[in-house]
């Protein structure tokens, strides 16, 4: 009787299992993924790029573990990375990458995805899928207080500047040619050596998008913010360079389609926020 009973029992929860993986409930299997693992959402970013992403020494504002590190990182697209892997049941993971390793990781599969501050861009399209837009960034420049062009109100009273921005960007490949007789120096790394070279002298403006140049008004109180304004004497950029997305291996539909949903849910109005909210837990508000 007692065998019978067991018997019993392992068939039910057999019968339980294969419910639970008809539809019951989400099985790992059908979670959306990207890297072989549908328990995670493996992210790859900078952690060099406040306001987006920095790198940090603890958890604090509930910052993430870095991959094969002792090291946190946040930020806002830590902060949106979060809120999409809660809506899929998941655990975040972040992957610290230099700039032009981003869209390779996430083609080779190593990550789920990109949050990054990625433009979405026809070029960067061309490799990867993007999500919608997780963030809005208008382009703006910044200079030193007392530069000779602080006064500048549109790009063509930029002309003659040595300028400079970050590797890989819409900022550098499609802004500074706009500027007439530019003195345009190599392109830097990252966004913090591109503010070292204008708090430095090495060049008299960089171009950069809003977040980034006020995370930095706040680590140089000496640099200021020139916004033109978006209109005909602005730098020319279509909306696609200016809308950040989420970028993921080609043809991988269902993760990209479970993402858009949970952006669905969000307006500008709560993009602004956690962006405010990313500017003033930044490191450079401590230092």
């Amino acid at each position: 009787m007692k065998k019978m009973k067991a018997l019993a029992l392992g068939l039910a929860a057999v019968m339980l299992a294969g419910l639970t993986a008809c539809g019951g409930s989400t099985a790992a299997s059908d979670v959306p993924d990207g890297d072989g693992d549908p328990s995670t959402l493996t992210v790859a970013m900078e952690c060099a790029y406040a306001p987006y992403n920095w790198t940090q020494t603890d958890d604090s504002n509930g910052a993430v573990q870095i991959r094969d590190s002792s090291d946190y990182a946040y930020g806002y697209d830590v902060m949106m990375a979060k809120k999409i892997a809660e809506a899929l049941g998941q655990e975040v993971r972040i992957v610290k990458l230099d700039w032009d390793s981003l869209v390779p990781a996430v083609k080779s599969g190593d990550v789920d995805c990109v949050i990054a501050g990625q433009s979405i861009t026809s070029e960067r399209a061309q490799q990867v899928d993007f999500s919608d837009p997780y963030y809005y960034a208008s382009i703006v420049t910044l200079v030193k207080k007392d530069s000779p062009y602080a006064s500048a109100a549109s790009v063509a009273d930029l002309a003659g500047a040595t300028c400079t921005s970050q590797l890989g960007t819409i900022w550098y490949d499609i802004c500074l040619p706009q500027i007439e007789n530019a003195n345009i120096l190599p392109a830097q790394e990252t966004a913090p050596a591109m503010l070292v070279a204008l708090d430095s002298g090495a060049c008299d403006i960089v171009v950069t998008d809003r977040p980034t140049a006020q995370a930095a008004l706040v680590a140089y109180p000496d640099f200021q913010l020139l916004d033109f304004g978006g209109g005909e004497g602005d730098f020319e950029v279509s909306e696609e360079e200016i809308n950040i997305g989420i970028s993921l291996k080609k043809g991988n539909t269902a993760l990209k389609d479970a993402i858009n949903e949970v952006l669905s849910t969000m307006t500008t109005d709560d993009y602004n926020a956690m962006m405010d909210q990313a500017i003033e837990a930044q490191p450079l508000n401590q230092g």
